[in-house]
């Protein structure tokens, strides 16, 4: 009797177990791919599901976008240049079946071809060029990516350069020709300022030969200015011919 009743206990145990471990709880951002005796079965989720015991077995996806640091890569220029280039990717899993049965792991292949098509990409351009066109080499390595990605169910959603690392010695080389380009711009700006203030005077000494009474003025202008600044000291003066002209010919 008593053999009977333990045998009973843990068939019953087993049961339980059994039913409870057939029964799944999948978040809102997972997805269940089921399969049946090794064969493919089906999507499920999110929610609650429930498998066949030992039957069926499923291998959870996230769903959610997934944002991937691509290392450091070594990379030589169109021009020549050793530069270390970093990235980040943002992709999500937007099949689950495709994701689990083209390729083994989705998240491992998926940065590989990133790190293969940065490398690719970086060296099609010159320096210059990968400074200054970083939207271009995004999309385009978005582009590229996503082609390659697409079967196995993943949608690439942005690439973004993070970092360009430069040898010591062009660093220098870019500083010293940005402070060149820096002294030219002034020098131009100088040079443009002296320019505009020569035509102003020619301007002026124009107006002022058509009309002498001009000249007349901004000396009686200048002679005000002068007196005002300091009255304890003397300051002598030259009178202009022209304003005792007339004193002289009466």
């Amino acid at each position: 009797m008593f053999t009977s009743l333990s045998i009973m206990v843990v068939f019953a145990l087993l049961i339980i177990f059994l039913l409870f471990s057939s029964i799944k709880i999948l978040q809102e951002y997972e997805r269940a791919v089921v399969f049946r005796l090794g064969r493919y079965a089906g999507v499920r989720g999110p929610g609650l599901i429930i498998l066949i015991p030992i039957l069926e077995q499923m291998v959870k996806v996230n769903m959610r976008t997934i944002v991937m640091d691509v290392p450091p890569q070594d990379i030589i220029t169109k021009d020549n240049v050793s530069v270390k280039v970093n990235a980040v990717v943002y992709f999500k899993v937007l099949s689950p079946e495709k994701s689990i049965l083209e390729v083994d792991d989705v998240y491992y292949a998926t940065s590989q071809i990133s790190q293969t098509t940065l490398r690719s990409i970086i060296g099609q351009f010159e320096l210059d060029d990968l400074l200054s066109s970083r939207e271009k080499i995004n999309k385009e390595m978005q582009s590229i990516i996503d082609a390659q990605t697409d079967p196995w169910g993943v949608k690439i959603a942005a690439v973004e350069i993070k970092h360009i690392d430069l040898p010591a010695e062009m660093q220098k080389a870019m500083s010293r020709q940005a402070e060149s380009e820096r002294e030219r711009r002034a020098k131009i700006i100088l040079a443009e300022g002296e320019y505009q203030a020569a035509e102003k005077l020619a301007e002026a000494s124009r107006i002022m030969g058509e009309n002498p009474v001009t000249l007349q003025l901004r000396y009686l202008q200048t002679l005000s200015e002068m007196t005002s600044k300091d009255n304890n000291k003397s300051t002598i003066i030259p009178i202009p011919i022209d304003l005792i002209k007339a004193f002289t010919s009466k």
